[in-house]
């Protein structure tokens, strides 16, 4: 296989046949995705107009080296300086350089998710006076979530601060994101996974037409209040007609509390019957809202809310959706706290869908500021190795604070780095 490692390069060594990725989104410039081969001296024109002083570049997909880096004065200089020196000096720029990076990816995640998150408050508000419009919005959102998706080659599923977004379309927006990277594992196509990105970011939009005390699951509520409930999934399905959705995100909105084994809502469909887009969405909605439930003091860490899916509930949901899930999120899904072989603590800070078993972690260091923290990659470090995962509260005081276990659960996407280190937790 080819090299796609990215690596960081200055803007004026590019030239044409060099592949570059840039760190903005979508609405930052003007290109049909992120990723590309730069094929003309326009396109040069426009990376060189961004304003940005480095992009990133993949050896393996270019069809050319870049221009060499011009010599100058600081690299003579450095040259001089003792060897020990440049050694602590070289190190510490690393990890200088290293702390920007990753403090510079997750700010670019939870920059993402927040504009997400505004644009889709604006169609909840819109959807009723202009439909039409509504859908446009949302169908262009998901397109620009799916082209990153889609055109990266590992992507790592990023645990976000609690301040990213807006309460009211956190969900929505979990469900979304995580729908459209298990899309991406079920091996679905870009259509698919782009009718699955609208269908999951509109599911509960029938909501809107309950009153407010019922816009919130509660098994315990009277079985009046459990009815007018159930009925979001028809409102849905009326309010996706009149925006002019497909009929593949039309059955999603239908169908999204359906079980496999018949004993869901408003249909009790079985099986097959349920559309196979439907039981993705189906199954993320449960762990989202297992994680994130309307009052918080009943929310499962992630870790326990898969497990539980896996244990108590797996035939509510088609088994070769729910393999590829726990596949995807691993055994401690991103914001899983855990007590690790040398008895430290940590908590998974995000996890690569293509090798979940090695998530990366934050350790508790008393030593080293939380700001500073690192996230250390598992899958580097064969002398670490999980040995349970905890809940929040069983943390000691210090190690809590530092740590900062997330009351909701808050993800997007990330490209996955291939060397050691991450993300900064902090933000």
């Amino acid at each position: 296989m080819p090299d796609t490692t990215l690596e960081l390069i200055d803007i004026d060594r590019l030239r044409v046949g060099v592949f570059v990725q840039l760190d903005l989104h979508w609405t930052q410039h003007p290109f049909q995705f992120s990723a590309f081969l730069i094929k003309s001296e326009a396109q040069l024109e426009k990376l060189r107009a961004l304003g940005v002083q480095q992009v990133r570049w993949s050896r393996g997909r270019s069809e050319v080296e870049p221009l060499p880096a011009p010599v100058g004065a600081a690299d003579v200089l450095e040259a001089r300086v003792a060897p020990a020196d440049a050694d602590r000096a070289t190190r510490a720029a690393a990890r200088k350089a290293e702390l920007a990076e990753q403090q510079a990816s997750l700010d670019r995640c939870e920059h993402y998710f927040a504009e997400s998150s505004r644009q889709l408050r604006g169609i909840f508000q819109n959807v009723r006076a202009n439909p039409a419009q509504a859908r446009a919005v949302a169908v262009a959102q998901v397109d620009a979530m799916v082209g990153e998706a889609l055109s990266t080659e590992d992507v790592a599923i990023r645990l976000l601060s609690e301040k990213s977004g807006h309460e009211t379309t956190l969900h929505a927006m979990n469900v979304s994101v995580l729908s459209i990277l298990l899309g991406r594992v079920l091996g679905f196509d870009a259509v698919q996974i782009a009718h699955l990105g609208v269908g999951a970011m509109l599911h509960d939009v029938g909501k809107i037409e309950l009153p407010d005390r019922l816009r919130w699951r509660d098994d315990v509520a009277p079985a009046a209040e459990r009815r007018l409930f159930q009925e979001h999934c028809a409102h849905g399905v009326a309010l996706g007609k009149r925006m002019g959705l497909a009929p593949e995100v039309i059955e999603i909105i239908a169908q999204h509390h359906e079980q496999a084994d018949g004993r869901g809502y408003p249909a009790a469909l079985a099986g097959e019957a349920i559309r196979p887009l439907a039981r993705v969405v189906a199954l993320v909605n449960q762990y989202d809202n297992l994680c994130n439930p309307g009052n918080p003091a009943h929310a499962l860490t992630p870790h326990d809310a898969l497990a539980m899916i896996f244990a108590r509930q797996r035939d509510a949901f088609d088994p070769g959706v729910l393999a590829a899930f726990v596949r995807m999120m691993g055994v401690y899904p991103p914001g899983s706290v855990l007590q690790l072989n040398d008895e430290r603590f940590a908590i998974v800070a995000s996890v690569n869908s293509e090798r979940p078993l090695k998530p990366r972690i934050v350790i508790h260091d008393p030593d080293v500021p939380p700001e500073e923290a690192l996230v250390v990659d598992l899958e580097e470090r064969p002398d670490l190795g999980v040995q349970r995962a905890v809940k929040p509260l069983q943390l000691p005081r210090a190690v809590f604070d530092y740590l900062s276990p997330r009351k909701r659960m808050c993800y997007f996407f990330e490209r996955s780095l291939g060397a050691p280190g991450g993300r900064s937790m902090r933000g």
